[in-house]
């Protein structure tokens, strides 16, 4: 696989699983999603997901060694991981590890302001991996209370909409966010409940949609694996879709839609 010298800063780059069980995610996903895998470069605890022989997302076991809970994390290019942490500290948000010399670059695990979880990368990145592509991440969903603010956040840490060619745009489109690089949308910011006191059940993060061709089956490879169906399948305004939950407890959405 290659590697391309750097993505578009501030754009998404990569999508990873922190699981505690390595096998069993790899069984589930390979029955569910028809990836495959081959080891990582990060060693025996680290695999690569490929769909039709191309790079998907990662797959590492650390959640219980980090302590973290098992989830999918987005990474988002930087020029500077070092810059990038002082930015995000500097907004009363929090750089949680990292960061850390990682194979070809660098990378970093941070909360924003209101608790979601993603992560930055500075450094080459696989120049197969697209938002977008059949078989791989269809978009990233920032789902939160306040996506004006988050957008504010995330705009000053990553240079959104900063006018510059190779920055990534943005746009509010029916109260949601729109952020798109080389004319693609590639995530979006959702917001709701403002005016609400907070659930602590439903905590914000960032959610990673998976494109596939069919979604009723996904979802019942999904239980038949030990998985389960978090929302039903159900048409929504790009295609239809379902929420499940992989037997450790990572998070994701299956679709057959494009585009956020």
């Amino acid at each position: 696989m290659s590697l391309t010298d750097r993505a578009v800063p501030g754009a998404p780059c990569w999508v990873s699983l922190l699981t505690g069980d390595l096998a069993g995610a790899q069984a589930f996903y390979g029955a569910v999603m028809g990836w495959t895998f081959r080891r990582g470069s990060l060693g025996e605890d680290f695999s690569v997901a490929l769909s039709d022989g191309r790079p998907v997302a990662g797959i590492g076991n650390i959640a219980r060694r980090m302590g973290v809970p098992v989830s999918w994390t987005s990474y988002f290019a930087v020029e500077d991981a070092d810059v990038t942490a002082a930015r995000i500290r500097e907004r009363s948000a929090t750089v949680a590890v990292g960061p850390l010399s990682v194979g070809p670059g660098r990378a970093a695990l941070a909360a924003d302001p209101a608790g979601a979880v993603f992560g930055f990368w500075e450094g080459r990145t696989l120049r197969e991996w697209q938002i977008g592509r059949q078989g791989a991440p269809a978009w990233l969903e920032l789902r939160t209370r306040d996506a004006f603010a988050s957008a504010i956040f995330y705009g000053e840490v990553f240079e959104w909409a900063t006018g510059r060619p190779d920055r990534c745009e943005v746009r509010y489109e029916d109260e949601a966010v729109m952020v798109r690089s080389g004319g693609r949308t590639v995530a979006c910011l959702r917001g709701g409940a403002i005016e609400a006191a907070p659930d602590p059940q439903i905590r914000p993060r960032w959610h990673v949609y998976f494109y596939v061709d069919d979604v009723e089956k996904a979802a019942e490879s999904a239980v038949a694996c030990g998985g389960t169906v978090a929302a039903e399948p159900a048409e929504s305004e790009v295609g239809r879709e379902a929420t499940l939950r992989d037997p450790d407890g990572g998070l994701f959405t299956v679709t057959t839609g494009s585009q956020c």
